[in-house]
């Protein structure tokens, strides 16, 4: 076997061994997780502040990711360079925030320098370090212990496995902190108005029903020639039939049309209430699209009126409506 063969089994058995040594530097750390752990999510609870989290190098970037997940779950959170803070950044902080501060060897020159000004501004400090006998452990209000026996790395020296496990105990955190803050998924919407689960958690029926001139509607003492115009001319495959004060009294739909063709034949002198569907499926203007989604799968229909709690008609709307508003 050439060098050539080898080399994808090489790469194979070290890609392995980089994820069994970063899963176990991940599960190295349930075993230390104590008191201190629970002392930070109370010092983060109890502040009237924001999160700021710092750090430089490989660690800043775990920072970033770390105040960006505290936020969206609940806790402000926003990332501050350390060695930005000390030329000017360090302005964003106030007695009232909590800092997260992140370094692996926990020796870090441009956390060590900003620490005293942030001790003297009066702001709490969280350190989460591989290192609880370095400078920024022993300064801080609590420490949170995230160190790894070795790196990933061939040579011991790439931040990796220390990456992985700083990254998966800010993940802890911010769990933690989303459950004791009691927040859920419409919390989680909110955070994220552009995401899919926005959409489907804050699009309320109002946003995407047809109104007023585009809802197809015909007295129920229309002719059946009258109701086929309207459904004709609103495009949307049925017609909703009202009744005295524009109260929904049913629906007639291009699937009721194929019926009544095909068992009356003499259609000349008939009316509207004779064939359309009473007593139809509604919902109100205020349910959430996500639940039109839910009532038009369970009954297996691709229309739904809209009405007020009166019973007046307000709306209407179809699958492609939904489809247009990306809430299915």
């Amino acid at each position: 076997m050439n060098d050539r063969s080898k080399k994808p089994t090489s790469a194979l058995e070290l890609a392995r061994k980089v994820l069994a040594i970063e899963a176990q530097a991940i599960t190295g750390l349930m075993s230390r997780l104590d008191g201190r752990f629970l002392d930070a999510v109370g010092l983060i609870l109890a502040s009237r502040g924001r999160v700021v989290v710092s750090g430089v190098g490989k660690s800043g970037h775990i920072a970033r990711k770390i105040a960006s997940t505290l936020a969206s779950t609940g806790t402000p959170a926003f990332f501050v360079h350390a060695a930005e803070a000390a030329h000017g950044d360090l302005g964003m902080i106030t007695r009232d925030d909590i800092v997260l501060a992140l370094s692996n060897s926990g020796q870090s020159d441009e956390l060590l320098t900003i620490i005293p000004l942030i001790k003297r501004q009066g702001a709490k400090l969280i350190a989460l370090t591989g290192n609880p006998e370095s400078a920024l452990a022993k300064e801080a209000d609590v420490h949170l212990d995230a160190g790894v026996a070795l790196e990933a790395c061939p040579l011991n020296l790439a931040p990796t496995a220390s990456t992985t496990a700083a990254l998966a105990l800010g993940d802890a955190l911010a769990v933690a902190l989303l459950d004791a803050r009691g927040f859920d998924e419409h919390d989680f919407a909110r955070a994220h108005p552009g995401g899919a689960l926005g959409r489907k958690l804050l699009t309320h029926v109002s946003d995407v029903m047809r109104t007023d001139g585009a809802v197809p509607a015909v007295p129920d003492t229309a002719s059946f020639f009258d109701a086929l115009v309207e459904i004709s001319r609103k495009g949307m495959g049925m017609t909703a039939v009202l009744g005295e004060g524009r109260r929904v009294v049913g629906i007639f739909t291009d699937g009721d049309l194929r019926r009544t063709l095909e068992g009356k034949p003499d259609i000349r002198s008939l009316r509207i209430r004779e064939v359309m569907k009473p007593d139809p499926r509604t919902i109100a203007p205020h349910k959430l699209a996500a639940e039109a989604v839910e009532l038009m799968d369970r009954h297996k229909i691709n229309q739904l009126l809209v009405v007020a709690e009166d019973g007046k008609l307000v709306g209407a709307l179809n699958m492609h409506d939904l489809f247009r508003a990306k809430v299915i």
